[in-house]
């Protein structure tokens, strides 16, 4: 660069004209900075040995809490450094809630681009940056939300709100149970799938915070009241192990992807239809 126009550098010389001799060449400048992407997105490198995690939000109706959780996750992660995308598993159809079915959507979904997935409630928010979102170990899922840590569930084998799994290991699996419409007990099942597998589940240490001050959990029960009910022989099905649906028979058809900004930061959208085989679980409509 060159400075023209008669000005010299000193007190209160104004502003300098900046003009550049050679012209710059876009793709050199690809080349020599390889971690910047498209519109300054930033990916963090090492070599090979970069992982990239695919953040699965199951969702219906909690647009307010989608407002603060994108920016807020997005903050965190970026201190830590992790190489991340979100995206909103939107169910759409008439049946009632499925957050494993959607879960092992967003795996099918994302699983050839991101070698692992943080299973993430949208209303729990981490505080603690200590709490890394770092690729799991070889002995298992990485549960980031602990019976220690999360604030309300505190039983030993809990393993909801937010937990990592490497790719091969959601694979081996075979995901989760399509059977549970409806709230709770998704969780627990797939925690017998990891006991099965020959799994362990691994959690953050050295965390100094608790229950009280580990995460926001920005759940209104009196605005959003969950879906406990239970009909048909649900009760009873649901108490035990699936060996018959997952990853591999999961039903659906993704009707739209949206790609939108939220507060600046790129979020996948995908409108998924889930579908019920009533003669199996009939329990996905009650009404």
């Amino acid at each position: 660069a060159s400075m023209t126009g008669g000005q010299q550098m000193g007190r209160g010389s104004g502003p300098m004209l900046i003009e550049f001799n050679i012209p710059v060449d876009l793709k050199l400048v690809e080349q020599q900075n390889p971690k910047v992407k498209l519109g300054g997105r930033y990916t963090p490198m090492d070599g090979a040995s970069v992982h990239k995690m695919a953040l699965l939000v199951p969702f219906r109706d909690r647009f307010e809490e989608l407002l603060q959780f994108v920016p807020h996750m997005t903050a965190f992660l970026k201190r830590q450094g992790v190489a991340h995308h979100i995206f909103v598993l939107n169910q759409v159809d008439r049946f009632r809630f499925n957050r494993a079915s959607l879960i092992n959507v967003g795996f099918q979904f994302a699983s050839d681009v991101y070698d692992y997935i943080a299973m993430h409630d949208v209303d729990l928010l981490p505080l603690n940056d200590n709490l890394l979102y770092e690729y799991p170990s070889s002995l298992g899922p990485l549960h980031i939300a602990g019976p220690k840590l999360h604030p309300k569930y505190h039983y030993d084998n809990f393993v909801g709100g937010i937990l990592l799994v490497r790719r091969e290991h959601f694979k081996q699996m075979n995901g989760m149970s399509n059977q549970y419409w409806g709230w709770g007990l998704e969780d627990d099942e797939f925690f017998v799938r990891i006991r099965d597998a020959g799994l362990q589940v691994t959690r953050p240490q050295n965390i100094k915070t608790g229950t009280n001050d580990t995460f926001s959990h920005i759940h209104n029960r009196y605005h959003r009241k969950r879906d406990t009910q239970k009909c048909f022989n649900q009760k009873e099905m649901t108490r035990k192990r699936d060996h018959k649906t997952g990853l591999d028979n999961v039903k659906y058809k993704i009707l739209k992807v949206h790609e939108m900004l939220i507060d600046q930061v790129p979020v996948t959208i995908l409108n998924i239809l889930l579908d019920c085989d009533v003669n199996k679980t009939p329990w996905c409509d009650c009404s």
